[in-house]
Formats: C-alpha cells, structure tokens, sequence
C-alpha cells in the first residue's frame, strides 16, 4: 500500500498552522507535506514532527514573491543568484528537519522571454539545485502544475519533465508527479503511471480529486484502481516513496471535516 503523507497548507484548515501536525498524526499519517516553512524557526518546526512520531516527505523551495503572484524562479533568465540563494535556504531547512525532497517550483514564464530562453536558464538552475542537493542527501523535484490552477506555469506535462530529467542527467533530480494536475492537463494517468514510475525518475506523488481538488474519493477519478497500479508496478520496480495528500476538503474549514472526509484512507488501511 502506498505510504500517505497529509499536506498541511491544504487539510485542517480550522487549526493553527502548527496544531495540523498533531491533528495529522491522530488520523494516522505517518509523513506530513506542506507548501513553506520558511515562516516559521526551523527547530520549531522539527519538534512538532518529533513529537508526533512525523516524517517530513517534501516542502518547496522559495518561490520568490508570492504575495506578488510568483509562483517560482528556476525559469526566469537574470535572476540565477536569486534563485540560488532561495535554494541554499531551502536544503537548509531539508536538512534540519530531515526532509529528503524539495519541489524546485519552475515559475510562470516572464514576460517577453522566449521559451527558448527560459528552458535553458530552467536547466541551469536546476543542473545547480540537482548537484548541491545531492552534496546534502537531498532529492530535487520537478512538478508539471496544470495552467487551469497556474495559469502561464512553464512546466505543465509529464513528458516534458521527464525529458529535462534525463537532460540534466542527474539522480538527484526527479520528477514529482501529481495526478491531479496530470488527469486535468493530460489524463490516460494509469497508464502514464505504468510508463513512468519504472524509469526511476519518479521521486513522489500527489494526489487530489478531479475536477474540484477535494477527497480522492469524490469525483471522476478512480483513485482505488490508481493505488492498486502504484502498488503494482511499486513491488516490481523497488519504488518505495511518498504519496501526497495534497487536497482541499469538501467540508472546508469547518472543526473535524479533514478528519470526517478521510473514509478513503481508513478503507486503504483495512
């Protein structure tokens, strides 16, 4: 069975931020996910994982001013220093809490920049990001995110990340591959499953229901049948990682729905 890890930026939105990590882990999660942790110390952060028996699976890197509407920096020509900068911080933040994965979020393409040019400034962060990452035992991710929830993100299909994988050449580069953003962009996501996750360039998965990114129960995907192909195709190709739980609950903030809204995963855990 797949290994679940909670993404606290999106379940138990009626808690405090640092209250999510014990709501967590009395559901059952073992790994716990989130957007930053930037705002918060580092330590503080650790001892709640420490306390609740928590894993940290994956956080993202810095993603420039996204109060501004930025939604990352590997793709943005000019600003090499910048980027490299957000992602010292952020294998240093991986590294005090024990976080194996970091998503190096690609960005919107600029304003009057070519693709052209922002790929070959993408490939040389991320040639630097897979390098020191594996200098500290870190995983660096890329994500293909749908244009629907990202509208302009450079990075939107699985083939494309898996050839800028393979480009960069690194193993310490990997491709985290949400099945949501998949089914919306792409679809035929059971079979893209089978194509990919043998290759080794898989690092991690995330998962939410289509269309409206509630419970993977709800909706037109058939996450049960998904889990059983993960599980497949995980026995023979030795992938041991993570999925994220990376959804909005129906029942939004009210106290308990995260928790109400989990059925899914009791039923996966017998």
């Amino acid at each position: 069975m797949p290994r679940f890890a909670a993404n606290l930026s999106m379940l138990y939105p009626e808690l405090d931020f640092l209250d999510r990590f014990e709501a967590a882990a009395r559901d059952g999660f073992q790994g716990v996910e989130y957007l930053f942790p930037y705002a918060y110390p580092a330590q503080e952060l650790k001892a709640r994982l420490d306390a609740n028996g928590l894993q940290q699976v994956l956080f993202n890197a810095p993603p420039g001013d996204w109060d501004a509407g930025e939604r990352g920096l590997a793709c943005h020509p000019g600003r090499e220093a910048e980027f490299r900068a957000a992602w010292a911080r952020a294998l240093d933040y991986a590294q005090a809490l024990g976080c194996p994965r970091v998503h190096v979020m690609a960005g919107l393409l600029p304003t009057g920049v070519s693709r052209e040019a922002a790929r070959a400034a993408y490939l040389g962060n991320l040639r630097h990001a897979a390098a020191t990452a594996g200098e500290r035992g870190v995983k660096a991710l890329i994500e293909p995110i749908n244009t629907r929830d990202i509208p302009g993100f450079f990075l939107n299909r699985q083939d494309d990340a898996h050839a800028i994988v393979e480009e960069v050449g690194s193993p310490h580069l990997k491709v985290q591959f949400d099945l949501y953003h998949c089914q919306v962009v792409e679809g035929d996501v059971a079979m893209k499953i089978r194509q990919y996750l043998p290759t080794g360039r898989v690092g991690h998965f995330q998962i939410a229901g289509v269309p409206q990114r509630h419970e993977p129960d709800v909706g037109e995907v058939n996450y049960p049948y998904l889990f059983e192909v993960i599980d497949e195709v995980a026995a023979s190709s030795g992938w041991d990682g993570w999925v994220g739980c990376e959804y909005r609950p129906a029942r939004g903030a009210v106290p308990g729905g995260t928790s109400a809204g989990l059925g899914w995963l009791r039923a996966r855990q017998g």
